[in-house]
């Protein structure tokens, strides 16, 4: 196989729960978020190795979401967004990092399902 190979992988609708938003109800009572996490691998070994240390385990990002989610509060969710690309960027090898994150029950005055902020990052 000539060129080369990327590798994206993606965690989909990680639910959390925390204590993000501007309004005090918000800060006190805490809500539902739901997060998607794409990364690709930066340089991946050629040809691909069946072993865990060739990747970027999936387990480990879904920690620094939930981690992110449960030790700090953000006023905005574009901020928490941000902080889970930074996360990642520290700890991994990855030229590409992209994070949606949603909030299902949004303080606002109309029917919407949620409000969904996307943070893309790349070398």
């Amino acid at each position: 196989m000539s060129g080369k190979q990327k590798f994206t992988i993606s965690l989909n609708n990680i639910v959390v729960y925390g204590y993000h938003g501007v309004h005090p109800e918000e800060k006190s009572l805490g809500q539902r978020f739901e997060i998607d996490l794409e990364y690709r691998l930066s340089n991946p070994a050629f040809p691909w190795k069946d072993e865990e240390r060739a990747t970027v385990s999936y387990v480990n990002a879904h920690n620094i979401v939930s981690k992110v989610c449960a030790e700090q509060s953000f006023n905005l969710i574009e901020t928490l967004g941000n902080r889970i690309v930074e996360e990642m960027r520290a700890r991994f090898s990855v030229d590409l990092i992209i994070v949606r994150v949603r909030k299902p029950s949004v303080p606002i005055h109309g029917i919407l399902d949620h409000v969904e902020v996307e943070v893309v990052w790349q070398a």
